[in-house]
Parts: structure tokens; sequence; C-alpha cells
């Protein structure tokens, strides 16, 4: 009973104005609102802002990051959860939405444009397991990298399953990336320097790209940046089982995401097409940024597939952000080592284009 004061303050964490209240929360208090203790595991300390944000979901009915066998369900709580940490006050020069001819009609696009002009493109494809996510979940995420990396940023809204099965999503980014390629100088970005990158299923379909473009002998991205990316859906990694349950994605999430963007497609979840760790072949790719987190189920597959890239010969820059938990890209306004995070791998993404 002596927690439920706590508790109650945790739940009004999850509103629009009470996260924005936890940046500014002493230490001593976020750790009594989690339950008055660090979590330390596998040598990582889990972040206190996102500990208490865990706390007030889970008081809420929120446990996961999806309402598993209900994409309408899990799509409108995605929605809602990015809202609450909304940025208001991050600023791309100018957003515009774009439509690219798709594989099964128009793909909507939207263009994120930095003030200085022939800088370069990111294409990137937002997460959600291949089956939420859109243009509105990761606008806020969007417009932080178009600032702060000082690049243009196309971001891809992909077909999702069920109601489109594998490759259906990887058709859809592709092909934007091959239109962002052409189109790159329209969009007033420097068109050697088209780099395409993710999140999640985001960063699973940015390295897939990545190797369709050298397998199709189209032009290879300028950079692959993968953000806490799956990389083989039957993996069995120790993160993997570190954290089944309990620090936002699941192994029924991953379970459910598995079954609804493969089952029926008559693509096989070894196939490379959707484990981009079990290619052959990984000689010849773009220089990847790699970036995992520390309380994530599938760091040590991020952290896989950099190796396996690296021992292919490709450059890779892999670092691991400890105390984060899978989505840390979404809740920049927690501030403190979320920010940081998110401030250290947006500057090596700028580092990396610049340089290219």
């Amino acid at each position: 009973m002596a927690q439920s004061p706590w508790l109650k303050k945790a739940q009004a964490v999850t509103s629009r104005a009470g996260v924005k209240v936890i940046p500014h929360l002493p230490e001593s208090l976020k750790r009594l609102m989690s339950g008055g203790r660090a979590i330390t595991i596998d040598g990582n300390t889990l972040d206190p802002s996102i500990q208490v944000m865990l706390v007030a979901q889970r008081a809420v009915g929120m446990s996961s990051l999806a309402v598993p066998g209900n994409p309408t369900a899990t799509r409108r709580q995605n929605r809602e959860a990015t809202a609450s940490l909304d940025e208001t006050d991050v600023h791309a020069a100018h957003i515009e939405p774009v439509t690219i001819p798709g594989p099964a009609g128009t793909i909507a696009a939207r263009h994120y444009r930095p003030a200085d002009e022939d800088a370069p493109l990111l294409v990137f494809f937002h997460g959600g397991g291949f089956v939420f996510g859109d243009l509105e979940t990761h606008d806020s995420a969007c417009r932080l990298i178009c600032r702060d990396a000082g690049v243009h940023v196309l971001a891809v809204d992909y077909r999702l399953a069920p109601e489109h099965k594998a490759p259906a999503a990887l058709e859809d980014c592709y092909t934007a990336y091959l239109w962002a390629r052409e189109h790159a100088a329209e969009l007033g970005a420097d068109p050697d320097r088209v780099a395409v990158g993710g999140d999640s299923a985001g960063g699973n379909l940015a390295a897939v790209v990545t190797r369709l473009a050298r397998d199709n002998g189209a032009p290879a991205p300028t950079l692959q940046w993968l953000i806490y990316p799956v990389t083989d859906l039957n993996g069995t990694t120790t993160s993997r089982t570190l954290f089944a349950d309990g620090f936002l994605l699941t192994k029924r999430n991953m379970d459910w995401f598995e079954n609804a963007y493969v089952d029926g497609s008559g693509i096989d979840t070894t196939d490379p097409r959707v484990s981009p760790l079990l290619a052959d072949d990984l000689a010849g790719l773009a220089p990847a940024l790699v970036i995992t987190a520390g309380f994530d189920p599938l760091r040590d597959e991020g952290e896989q597939y950099a190796e396996k890239l690296r021992a292919a010969g490709v450059t890779v820059d892999a670092r691991r952000m400890g105390p984060m938990t899978h989505a840390f890209l979404n809740m920049n306004a927690l501030g403190g080592q979320v920010s940081q995070s998110n401030a250290e791998m947006i500057s090596a993404l700028r580092a990396h284009l610049a340089r290219a």
C-alpha cells in the first residue's frame, strides 16, 4: 500500500503534460516512483526516466508495444504513445508531402528539409514490427534528425502487415530508395550522398534495401544507418531471453510481428529478405552505422550483424547505448540519457555523411 501514491503519480506521467515533467524530476523521486531501486542487467543500468515511464505505462494497462492479434488497437496505442512524447519545439526548415509511384499504387512519403541546401538525403523507414508505425508516429524523430544532423529526411509510409505480407514493405522501401536517388536534386539534396536508415523493422528494411541495391547493380547508399534493427526473425540470442518481458518490446510482440509479416507470404523466416543476418554474402555493401540498446531483446542480433558486416570487409561504426530500451529514438522528450543517446547517434550520422 505504501507505493500507491507513487503509482498514482506514475499514472499521471503518461499524459502529455506528465511526460514532459519526467526530465525535471529529481533522480531520487524517479527511483521512488519506479520501486526504489535501479535495474542493472548484463552490465547495463536502465535509464531512470525510462524506468519511470515503463512503470507508468503498466499502471494504465500498456504492458508492451503491441496488442497481439489486434493491428487496429496496436496502431492506435502507438499513435497515442508517440503523440504524448512529441517535441513540438523541434522544427525542420520545411516539411511537405511527397508521393512516390510504387509497385502497388502510390507510396506516401514526407520530406523534411534542413536549413542548408545541397545537404545529404536520408531515406528513412520507420519501425513498428512491420505492423504499425506511420508518418505521424515518427514525425518528431524525423524532425529531430533533420535539424540536428542537418540532412534532408524522406520518411516512407510503406505497406504494413498483416494486410500486406512480405515482401510488400521491402518492395515499397526499395522503390522509394531508387526514386530518392533519381529525384534527390529536385528535393534540394546532394544526389551523391543518399543514405538509408530506420529503426527496428525499419532498420531491417534499410539493411535489405542496401543489399538489394548491390545485387541489382543500383547505386549503393552512402550509408546504412541501422537503429536497433531486427536482423533474424528466428533469433535465439541471449538478449532475446534476458529482455523477453518488461522492457517495452516483448517476446510475445516479436512472435506476433513475425507471424503477421511472413505467415502466408510464401517467404520463410530464414530468407535473407526478412532476416538479413542470414545472408551468405555481405561483401561490398555500403558503410554501416549500427546502433543497439542495452535493454533491447534485439541488441545481440544487431551487434552480430555489425560483426558479420565487418568480417565481410564493410566499414562499420557500431555503438551500444547501454541504459536504453528499444524505441528510445521516439522518447527524446524524456531528456537526460535518452536525449544524450539520440544526440550521439545523430551526431555520428552527420559526421559519416559529411565525410562521404
